[in-house]
């Protein structure tokens, strides 16, 4: 790890990593529809819970992920504040201290995770807006509204993103800003390194070698799409890196958080219980492997927001 010099945050890219990269993440990334996040990945909030629990307890970089939000988002505490996504609240709860003078909305479309949200935030003085709907179609809400917008890595379940960035537009107030976090295609590296590696000693089918989601608005190509709808986008750049000494947390990270690098995330006759078991023995050996040979096994999150005006 080094550290930039002009930010003084930590830089986890290496020669080796971004090599890496250009072998292991394919250019074809897998895409979800939002019923199949409604019903699948946020039935319940097990998926979130899991995700929050492990970037907190095992990152390396002293700034969390929400600092860093917070830090851009440029709060004067009076702002009134829509989530795009808001999933279980984790966010605005640590957002809220800093909006004690403004309102929050936050809208899903997963009815579960909304009532984890409502039940997090009950009884705080900020006033709080809970909506079920997707985020392109922001209709029940009045032009000029909001002084921030966020949608974090939410944005690749979006049906309609021209749509949805035009309704932002909408609702957003002049001189507002719009805060959308997303990944590099190659976050989390050294994850989809075993994840492809084991896929490949089984023989798997190879439609299942794709990489995330997140590939279809990225810290790549982000600036392009958003600057079609956006006078201002600027891109934030934000690193960390998970370092596991004992392999059952990223196990469950790997199978819950992320549905085995999203080899599970639809029901698929081809890959039965059998199949999953292998590949996670297999994944799981070679996180043992590497821990005994450094000491822990790393997960490299090359990660960001796009601030847009």
């Amino acid at each position: 790890m080094t550290t930039n010099p002009e930010t003084t945050e930590p830089n986890f890219r290496t020669p080796q990593l971004d090599a890496l990269a250009r072998g292991v993440i394919p250019a074809e990334h897998f895409t979800f529809s939002t019923e199949t996040a409604r019903e699948r990945f946020f039935k319940d909030t097990s998926m979130l819970d899991v995700k929050q629990d492990v970037h907190n307890r095992f990152r390396t970089n002293p700034q969390s992920m929400i600092g860093h939000m917070i830090a851009n988002l440029e709060l004067t505490g009076a702002e009134d504040l829509l989530d795009l996504g808001c999933g279980n609240a984790f966010v605005l709860e640590h957002l809220r201290p800093h909006l004690a003078g403004g309102t929050i909305t936050g809208l899903d479309n997963a009815p579960a995770v909304l009532q984890a949200a409502r039940h997090r935030m009950h009884g705080t003085a900020t006033p709080c807006r809970w909506i079920e709907g997707s985020a392109d179609d922001l209709s029940m809400l009045g032009d000029h509204a909001f002084d921030r917008v966020m949608a974090n890595y939410m944005i690749h379940y979006v049906p309609d993103l021209d749509r949805c960035f035009t309704e932002v537009r909408r609702v957003m107030r002049p001189g507002g800003l719009f805060h959308l976090t997303t990944d590099r295609p190659d976050s989390m590296l050294e994850m989809y390194d075993a994840h492809f590696a084991s896929l490949r000693e089984m023989g798997a089918p190879v439609d299942l070698f794709k990489a995330t989601p997140k590939g279809r608005l990225s810290l790549d190509n982000g600036a392009g799409i958003l600057g079609q709808h956006f006078e201002q986008v600027r891109k934030v750049v934000w690193q960390d890196q998970l370092r596991f000494t004992d392999p059952g947390p990223f196990m469950r990270f790997y199978e819950v958080g992320h549905n085995h690098c999203c080899a599970s995330s639809e029901p698929d006759e081809r890959l039965d219980e059998a199949f999953f078991t292998e590949l996670r023995d297999r994944v799981r050996a070679k996180v043992v492997a590497a821990i005994e040979q450094n000491g822990h096994f790393a997960v490299t999150k090359f990660t960001g927001t796009f601030l847009c005006r």
